[in-house]
């Protein structure tokens, strides 16, 4: 998943780091400190001061301020104060900020992205799309303005404008993706054709494309061939409708008439949120099946639970959509309830800081590859989790997961409901323009005491029911 922000925290295309030196002289950078000794009202010192590594939160903010009150017309003070704010979920204050700035600097780009940055964060997708409509017609080759647009009428299920604007992500410069030799496919018929479908983005990505892999010989491809992580190979190795998976950056590849990006697909197939195809049927291996069974153990009748609190931590907005395990130790309290961890990563760790005997268990260690996962997954009533790559999984498999989303959360949510049509089986819980957890977390566990109440009283079915 690359990062929905158009430009990421960027406040400022450069701000002079020290006072103009002789030109006889060699530059030598004079900490902002320095310049404040023999200025207080230096106002670009006091946001050089403000925005150095070792000021941060309540200190960085002082700064900022204090470089307003030296000078209200310093539009970088604004952009930066309206950064800090947008770090501690202040966004309507970041906003109003970031007004200031574009009012100040109204023919900067940069302004306006910053200002689109603190709009997105705040879910106010109307007021952003109009900055970023005048931002594409000011640059119109830019694909910083271009992908933040696509994010917006994504999440609007405007799917057609959307994902051609979700083209642009190739000349992003934090787009690492190897590009390939030759045509791209068009989404013409395919009549006998070989078509590579290339990598892209995490494992959750490419769980919500698989869907469309099967579709490529129906529109006469005479040979399909996917490049697959390691993680993902057992599982989808029985996929109905590829012919081969090839190794993350294989070379030589084989040979090919067109490519197509695995987040191109639903450009070429010409889907509409009223058209979103099924997810795909995954085929879970025998020897993974066997395994989960001896981790979970036989039926007691309880209502088994998976839980995941962390994504990918190198993911640039993890921080946001995810949480820590200490939220879903509530779940644990639920009578008739078993909570089984599928965490994977450093996250882990936490585990190994609760009391002993706290009842819940720990498969991540068991976990291999995303086969394995997916046992387990197949065999649970229920996953309850902020979003990450196996809320993808579970959503695929057709087990009921409950996920719990950041107020803004990734495009194939929207921004409203209880449901996507990417997963028929998932519920959604949002948190609100506070983004407070604990409304949320509150909500799954009214739900969580609700049908394991139900559960208790009714014969248990023989597949999950949540």
């Amino acid at each position: 998943m690359l990062d929905p922000l158009p430009w990421p925290g960027l406040v400022s295309d450069g701000v002079a780091t020290s006072a103009p030196a002789p030109e006889s002289a060699p530059s030598v950078p004079v900490h902002p400190w320095h310049r404040l000794v023999g200025d207080p009202a230096d106002a670009d010192a006091w946001i050089l001061l403000g925005a150095m590594p070792d000021q941060t939160g309540d200190r960085a903010a002082l700064c900022h301020r204090r470089a307003l009150v030296v000078d209200p017309t310093r539009e970088l003070a604004w952009a930066h104060r309206a950064a800090g704010l947008t770090a501690r979920g202040r966004h309507a204050e970041a906003v109003a900020c970031n007004r200031v700035a574009v009012a100040l600097w109204p023919d900067s780009p940069l302004a306006s992205l910053n200002l689109t940055n603190t709009l997105y964060r705040a879910g106010d997708f109307d007021e952003e799309l109009a900055v970023l409509a005048r931002l594409v017609r000011l640059e119109p080759d830019n694909p910083v303005m271009r992908w933040g647009r696509s994010q917006i009428r994504l999440h609007r299920a405007d799917y057609e404008g959307g994902f051609a604007d979700y083209e642009s992500r190739y000349w992003l410069p934090e787009y690492v993706y190897r590009l390939h030799r030759g045509p791209r496919w068009d989404g013409a018929p395919l009549d006998g054709k070989f078509i590579m479908v290339t990598l892209e983005q995490g494992f959750g990505d490419t769980l919500l494309m698989a869907r469309y892999l099967p579709m490529l010989k129906a529109l006469g491809a005479r040979r399909v061939m996917v490049e697959l992580r390691d993680e993902l190979r057992r599982l989808f190795a029985g996929m109905e409708g590829v012919d081969a998976f090839i190794a993350e950056n294989a070379a030589p590849t084989p040979l090919y008439h067109v490519h197509s990006s695995i987040m191109s697909l639903p450009l070429r197939f010409g889907t509409r949120f009223d058209s979103v195809p099924p997810p795909v049927r995954l085929a879970v291996p025998e020897e993974a099946r066997a395994k989960a069974a001896r981790l979970l153990g036989p039926d007691d009748g309880r209502l088994r639970v998976g839980v995941v609190w962390s994504g990918n931590a190198a993911f640039s907005s993890n921080a946001i959509r995810a949480t820590t395990l200490d939220r879903f130790l509530r779940f644990l309290e639920v009578p008739g309830v078993a909570v089984y961890s599928l965490q994977k990563g450093p996250p882990e760790e936490e585990l190994g800081r609760l009391p002993p005997g706290t009842p819940i268990v720990p498969l991540g260690p068991e976990l291999e590859d995303f086969a394995d996962t997916a046992a387990v997954v197949e065999r649970l009533d229920l996953v309850i989790m902020t979003d990450s790559s196996v809320a993808h999984l579970a959503g695929s498999l057709g087990t009921p997961v409950w996920n719990l989303l950041q107020h803004v959360p990734y495009w194939v949510y929207g921004r409203s409901g209880t449901t996507t049509p990417w997963y028929p089986s998932m519920r959604l819980y949002r948190q609100g323009p506070d983004e407070d957890w604990e409304p949320v977390f509150e909500a799954a566990l009214r739900d969580l005491r609700a049908l394991a109440g139900r559960r208790a009283v009714l014969p248990r079915p023989g597949g999950s029911g949540a």
